[in-house]
């Protein structure tokens, strides 16, 4: 609610009597938005997760309300709560500005770390406090910051640090500057160590802490319109003498050049962890975790009376895959056709109905997020899985905005920023194949197209985690092989797979891209010809020609696979994993 009836002007106006003159408002009661200007009750702001109601703004919120927002209630132990930072530079007035600062916002420094319980998941979190001298990170927030992160590797947890800073205090001169390497050392080996590390920016994080700790996480999360960034914008402006445009270095705008995963409202902050968590291995510790003997027979027996009924269940489960290796005359064309039908299912149609709880993750960390690429992490049967498509699209917007299946260089390096990722947490990776071929523009080649898939093949090969890839539409030259280094490849029966367009192969061959047909003939570009080529270990039936109105019974049947092969790989030793896969290419 906006108070206008309290700033009313009183001009023409009688002069109001003692008994009728507006009532002070009591201090703490009103807050006012810096966006609209809006006068709101505190409560109110307070209640909407500090944001506000009139305008949806987001007010900075101090470092023990933010952990309150986000952990379980009283599950909150605080870490060097007295530690404080000296003037190693012996700084004129510094260390009477740090004893102003303290008694003003009751802190001993600009961070607040500690343990604590997300939905009864243990944490290590850290937050950073813009009331102390802009969150700046001096030698006791970089000492905070290692103590807390090694305190974690130490009993095996995951990190959570809700970043906002000015950047590196400049009061502190080099020895701030030193705690940039400190927090990253640090975070190093916490992740060596195969633990997960999710850093959160808030609005603003700048300089030396974007430099260092908050750019680090395994996954990056921000707040819609947080200002992100190194150098300042004044700073850039007067240097290259160029106004920047509208929205830069704001959180949608690194979301758009690859460098977070997602942008999270604030209100969805601590579910949108707890699944991140989850995904990641991270469960409860609650009393209802332990299993009474009881339970356990009652289990038993009631396994033993169903398994009559699940042998009976198990007989009418028709086998998934065909094999059949004989070709069909004259079907290769055809082939072509059905694979890049508009109505056949994308990667995204089998995502959503194959995985549970999937999260998309973006960007390559270098220069931007292909929207070709879907990836993210998600359960399959309850295991948690990676999970990364080529996506062309659904209807014509959608598909231009996608590029049409093709890959930029950023998509082939997002897939392997998260395949690596993977491979950290020991989640088996699942590919589904569907490109023309990699986007072969000017701008692909200036940012290292063929780096880009080299290095995916290069990774791909001695990735220590199981690897499937399945070609769902069009295989398209070392664009779709880049996905498809695998432990086992699975293709639809009409799909394709090939080292180019029949189009661009009747040109290079032929000189006449009209010969299309023809070569596709002899391009042995089938799942059938693939099969007995020892390309590909399994052919996905098409009674008839697969659509998003008919995929339900095939996508269930994929998923049945899947879990068998994620079983059956998941038995080997990581380096059997990795050995396996070089012998299954070594021998073609």
């Amino acid at each position: 609610m906006i108070f206008k009836s309290v700033f009313k002007s009183t001009a023409n106006k009688a002069p109001k009597t003692v008994s009728d003159a507006a009532p002070e408002v009591p201090s703490g009661l009103l807050r006012k938005c810096g966006s609209c200007k809006a006068t709101v009750f505190a409560e109110d702001v307070k209640k909407n997760y500090y944001i506000c109601p009139e305008c949806g703004n987001y007010f900075h919120v101090h470092a023990y309300r933010r952990i309150d927002m986000t952990v379980d209630k009283g599950s909150f132990e605080e870490w060097d709560k007295d530690l404080t930072a000296t003037n190693p530079l012996r700084y004129k007035g510094y260390k009477e500005k740090l004893e102003e600062v303290r008694q003003k916002t009751e802190l001993s420094e600009a961070i607040v770390t500690g343990k604590a319980a997300i939905n009864g998941i243990p944490v290590v979190i850290g937050a950073c406090d813009g009331r102390f001298l802009m969150a700046s990170m001096g030698q006791a927030v970089g000492e905070k910051i290692a103590n807390a992160v090694e305190r974690a590797t130490d009993e095996g947890l995951p990190v959570i640090l809700f970043a906002c800073s000015g950047g590196a205090r400049m009061q502190e001169g080099i020895v701030s500057l030193m705690q940039m390497a400190k927090t990253s050392a640090a975070l190093k080996r916490h992740s060596d160590a195969g633990l997960l590390y999710i850093s959160v920016l808030t609005d603003p994080t700048t300089g030396g802490v974007t430099a260092s700790f908050a750019m680090l996480g395994d996954i990056i999360l921000a707040e819609s319109k947080a200002l992100i960034g190194f150098a300042g914008q004044r700073v850039i402006e007067q240097t290259i003498r160029q106004k920047l445009p509208k929205g830069f270095q704001r959180a949608e705008f690194l979301l758009e050049h690859g460098f977070i995963d997602k942008i999270v409202n604030r209100e969805d902050m601590r579910n949108t962890l707890t699944d991140i968590l989850r995904l990641h291995g991270y469960n409860e510790n609650s009393e209802n975790d332990k299993i009474d003997e009881t339970d356990i027979n009652n289990e038993n027996n009631e396994n033993i009376e169903n398994t009559d009924e699940a042998a009976d269940k198990a007989e009418n489960i028709q086998p998934l895959f065909t094999d059949d290796e004989n070709p069909k005359k004259g079907d290769a064309w055809e082939n072509v056709t059905l694979a890049r039908s508009k109505t056949r299912p994308t990667a995204g149609d089998y995502i959503d109905r194959i995985f549970d709880d999937f999260i998309e993750l973006h960007g390559d960390r270098y220069f931007g997020d292909d929207p070709a690429v879907i990836g993210g992490i998600g359960f399959l049967d309850g295991v948690p899985v990676t999970v990364l498509g080529q996506e062309k699209g659904r209807g014509t917007k959608d598909s231009i905005s996608r590029n049409f299946g093709m890959v930029s260089p950023e998509g082939y390096r997002k897939s392997m920023r998260l395949m690596k990722q993977a491979e950290k947490f020991g989640r088996p990776v699942i590919f589904f194949v569907d490109t023309p071929g990699a986007f072969c523009g000017i701008e692909a080649e200036e940012r290292g197209q063929g780096e880009a898939i080299a290095r995916n093949l290069y990774e791909l090969s001695s990735l220590k985690v199981p690897v499937l890839s399945i070609v769902i539409g069009e295989g398209g030259s070392g664009g779709a092989l880049a996905f498809a280094v695998a432990d086992e490849v699975w293709m639809f029966e009409h799909a394709i797979y090939s080292v180019l367009s029949p189009e661009g192969f009747a040109s290079i061959l032929w000189k006449d891209g009209k010969k299309a047909k023809e070569a596709a003939s002899v391009m042995k570009l089938t799942a059938r010809d693939l099969k007995k080529l020892g390309i590909i270990e399994h052919i996905i039936p098409e009674a008839e020609p697969i659509d998003r109105d008919n995929m339900d019974c095939t996508a269930e049947g994929i998923k049945r696979e899947m879990i068998e092969f994620v079983k059956k790989h998941s038995m080997l030793s990581p380096q059997e994993i990795a050995d396996g896969r070089y012998e299954r290419f070594r021998h073609m």
